[in-house]
């Protein structure tokens, strides 16, 4: 059987962080508060998959009051989630992710973010697209005063 879910997670922009997106650390003055490491892409792919799979979602399994995930490489969750998909017997389609910020300008680094995601996931690097977006200077991702992603996950589960 087939199954979709989807999966959104959005961070504030702030000073005396780094930026850390789909496992690729990028060059800017800000990074992304959060609990983890803040990687909204890698968030919303997990949640993505917890949906695909009817496993709830990322702060269930890996809530931010837990002191265990404070700075966690969010790879590690996404590993995480991959595994447990794995052991209900479910097999990843595809994944299709788009990340939306006004700057940095992000689609150089989609190449790396899509390898390690792949290889996070054992998967091909062709079942695995990523996007780059502006929301043309709108809203808190057009004011620079955060990021977002947005994903989508096909799997198969028995």
């Amino acid at each position: 059987m087939m199954r979709i879910g989807q999966g959104v997670d959005a961070h504030r922009l702030v000073a005396g962080r780094r930026l850390v997106l789909g496992g690729v650390e990028i060059a800017f003055d800000y990074g992304l508060a959060a609990h983890s490491d803040g990687d909204v892409l890698l968030h919303a792919l997990c949640d993505a998959l917890l949906g695909a799979a009817g496993l709830g979602d990322i702060g269930q399994h890996f809530p931010d009051t837990d002191t265990a995930y404070a700075d966690i490489d969010s790879r590690v969750l996404l590993r995480r989630v991959g595994a447990l998909i794995a052991e209900q017997g479910g097999a990843i389609g595809n994944l299709d992710a788009t990340l939306i910020a006004q700057r940095p300008r992000l689609a150089d680094h989609l190449p790396a973010m899509r390898e390690r995601i792949a290889a996070d996931l054992g998967l091909s690097v062709g079942q695995i697209n990523l996007k780059a977006t502006t929301l043309e200077w709108m809203g808190f991702t057009g004011r620079g005063e955060g990021i977002a992603a947005s994903a989508v996950a096909l799997i198969d589960c028995p």
